[in-house]
């Protein structure tokens, strides 16, 4: 009974290995994201708020060079959104992970890299967004993931490396009244991929 249960094991681990997948190539991904953004500074009150985390989306495509050892960039169109007290911000945004990754066993692996972010275009609800301090930034991508043929499904954490405070104009009040917001992205990022 052991060894049945060794040997249907041992099958069911070199099964998952030849359906890995394991060819260079590319292909396109999209996925959900659980995003928070940075601290909220309110001048009237001197306080920080942080942010509710709310769902975003992603959608974009990636390239994978390598087996055993993997470098993998991707091209991606992220859309975020944050809850403050004093509103609600929507981030949208392109990022380029440029990602290394290890084929841990049969279909898991694990990967990390920077990530370059551009920002596109950003909303602040009841304010105007008066200036963002840098629309390029960098971040850091990591993670886990699993694949079976043509098919990926990856977890990963991603956290920009350095405040990028964005300055507001109370839409209330007709001067700047020093409110500032972190746009820089602390999120989950659940994907699904495909190589074509």
């Amino acid at each position: 009974m052991k060894n049945l249960i060794l040997t249907s094991i041992a099958t069911l681990l070199v099964s998952t290995c030849i359906y890995a997948q394991t060819e260079s190539g590319f292909g396109i991904k999209g996925g959900l994201n659980y995003n928070g953004n940075g601290d909220y500074f309110e001048s009237a009150t001197n306080s920080y708020q942080n942010p509710d985390r709310n769902l975003g989306y992603h959608i974009g495509v990636f390239a994978k060079v390598g087996t055993k050892v993997y470098f993998r960039p991707e091209l991606v169109y992220t859309a975020t959104k944050s809850d403050y007290i004093a509103g609600e911000f929507d981030l949208k945004k392109l990022d380029v992970p440029l990602l290394i990754g290890l084929k841990v066993l049969g279909p898991l692996h694990v990967f990390a890299g920077p990530s370059l972010q551009y920002i596109i275009d950003s909303d602040f609800e009841n304010a105007t967004i008066n200036s963002i301090q840098d629309d390029f930034s960098v971040g850091l991508n990591f993670g886990i993931g699993v694949s079976f043929n043509k098919i990926g499904i990856d977890l990963r954490y991603e956290r920009g490396f350095s405040d990028n405070e964005a300055t507001l104009i109370n839409n209330n009040i007709s001067l700047v009244n020093n409110d500032r917001l972190d746009t820089r992205p602390d999120q989950l990022i659940l994907s699904l991929s495909v190589m074509l």
